[in-house]
């Protein structure tokens, strides 16, 4: 058995449908081509390919009227909010509930935890998890900060979701540990 294998299984992550890994991408390291100027969802779907699906993934980010050309060219694999492709918003769920639900990562805890402060943040409902608002406040300053480096927004904000998939993996149940204020 392969070693990163085994280390993945034992620190109890979840394991992607390899089949259909192999048919959305069947050569690695992939390609992804998506809109320009990534925000919520368009980071989190790279981040979730990046740690869960392939590494070494590429990630072009293009004119809208240009993802889906540009992927067939080059062997690609278009997403995000686009019409005719597989990879999109679908009803009220975001790219990555898409992701998550064809890759077979739906069930992990932490996961759909993270997809629902996704979709929160991402469709403008705050309502449906407590962090989506941070999230949606975070990612516009990263975007500001960013001005049209797409790379660097997407590099600034890998940190923010694993810190985010970090807190929700050991420790979103703890609790505060300074003192409370004497009254």
């Amino acid at each position: 058995m392969n070693q990163d294998y085994e280390s993945w299984t034992k620190a109890g992550l979840p394991l992607v449908a390899k089949a259909e890994l192999d048919r959305i991408v069947p050569k690695r390291p992939s390609l992804w081509v998506t809109r320009r100027r990534p925000k919520i969802d368009r980071i989190a779907c790279p981040r979730l390919v990046r740690r869960f699906l392939d590494p070494q993934a590429r990630v072009l980010f293009v004119d809208p009227d240009l993802v889906v050309n540009l992927a067939r060219e080059n062997g690609g694999v278009p997403f995000d909010d686009i019409k005719d492709v597989e990879l999109s918003d679908v009803g009220e769920r975001c790219s990555f509930d898409t992701m998550l639900k064809l890759f077979g990562l739906e069930n992990e805890p932490s996961l759909a935890r993270l997809a629902l402060i996704v979709r929160g943040a991402d469709t403008a409902r705050p309502d449906i998890a407590p962090e989506a608002a941070g999230l949606y406040a975070v990612s516009l300053g990263l975007s500001a900060l960013a001005g049209d480096d797409d790379h660097g927004l997407l590099e600034r904000g890998f940190m923010v979701y694993d810190a985010l998939f970090a807190w929700l993996r050991f420790a979103a149940e703890g609790q505060h540990n300074w003192p409370a204020k004497a009254a």
